[in-house]
């Protein structure tokens, strides 16, 4: 299947396209590497062994949009571009609203015009806000509680309007849990620009020394430590996850919302003592306020991927850390070493 993945370049995005080239898929990877390394993409074809053409743009570009669809003629689209910072969309909530939502207005747009109806979308368990129950089920009352998780919703409402008007969509609505890890060769991996806004990323580079210590946001939360518990998804796992949905797009008509989560928790000092034990480095740490619009607790129900996608999660904390130090160690400053200029 010819396969667009916008936002491929970055952590989910090039996971995922390694996946669909070792399938056997044709790629057309969409990316502006505001977030990204073109460095990503070029590790991406020496691990598949595999070429595939790369268009840098916008995604909220029509013409950058026209060109990559009357060029490729993609039978699916996997759209991963986007922000993804919590803290940072609270200082930046129009930005966030323009790329992650006006930009899928647009991709979809283009989708139309083109005639492609296949769509993978990348949202994210922050739709459902406070848990009023868990795990949290994909009925769960949607309220989220702060800009990123709001335009994730706002796309997601976006994508269930388009579906209902045009009879021939099918169209999944993947949510994310905590996605984590890297490919087990080391080559590619989460490489966050700046001070890392999530977890495993900041920690691994207190291991390796480009960061002093490690800030736990809140140490009083109703948990079994104090520190906030989530679902960390092995990405590798998620990426499989994307090929289970482009194959279920095949098969089934109109818009559905799945999990992709493990279906159990690890709280943010278990994943410290995780990661210590796979570097043998200490993980020096100080707790901090709460951060606003954080939530306690978010573990998945992941019966409904089971289910439809015939998916499960199968990779563990321990695989969780032990890859991501193996990716950190080996790449101490990411990619930026080696980052230059890519054609494609």
């Amino acid at each position: 299947m010819r396969v667009l993945v916008t936002g491929g370049a970055g952590y989910i995005g090039s996971h995922t396209v390694l996946r669909l080239l070792r399938a056997k898929h044709e790629v057309l990877v969409l990316d502006n590497f505001s977030n990204s390394s073109p460095e990503a993409l070029r590790r991406v074809k020496g691990l598949a062994n595999a070429d595939f053409d790369i268009c840098e743009g916008d995604a909220r570009d029509r013409g950058v949009l026209n060109q990559a669809f009357g060029d490729f003629s993609p039978e699916a689209v996997i759209h991963f571009a986007g922000l993804k910072s919590v803290g940072e969309s609270q200082e930046q909530p129009l930005e966030y609203h323009s790329q992650n939502v006006a930009g899928s207005i647009e991709l979809l747009a283009a989708m139309k015009r083109h005639d492609c109806s296949r769509l993978v979308f990348s949202s994210s368990a922050t739709v459902y806000g406070e848990a009023q129950y868990l795990p949290f089920d994909e009925d769960h009352p949607l309220q989220p509680t702060n800009p990123y998780g709001r335009s994730k919703f706002f796309t997601e409402e976006i994508i269930r309007d388009w579906a209902a008007s045009w009879s021939d969509v099918s169209a999944v609505l993947l949510r994310y849990f905590n996605p984590v890890g890297a490919d087990t060769s080391g080559r590619i991996g989460e490489d966050p620009s700046g001070v890392p806004n999530n977890l495993l990323p900041y920690i691994a580079q207190v291991a390796v020394g480009r960061l002093a210590q490690l800030t736990v946001f809140g140490g009083d939360y109703n948990t079994r430590d104090g520190t906030g518990e989530r679902d960390f998804i092995h990405v590798e796992d998620l990426a499989r996850a994307h090929l289970a949905a482009i194959n279920y797009t095949v098969k089934a008509k109109g818009c559905v919302a799945i999990n992709v989560g493990t279906g159990a928790g690890a709280t943010v000092l278990e994943m410290v003592k995780g990661f210590k034990k796979a570097s043998g480095r200490e993980i020096p740490y100080k707790i901090a306020e709460r951060r606003e619009g954080d939530v306690a607790r978010s573990v998945a129900a992941v019966s409904k991927a089971e289910r439809l996608l015939r998916w499960s999660a199968e990779l563990g904390l321990s695989d969780m850390c032990e890859s991501t130090w193996h990716w950190q160690s080996s790449n101490p400053n990411g990619y930026a070493d080696l980052d230059q200029g890519i054609s494609g």
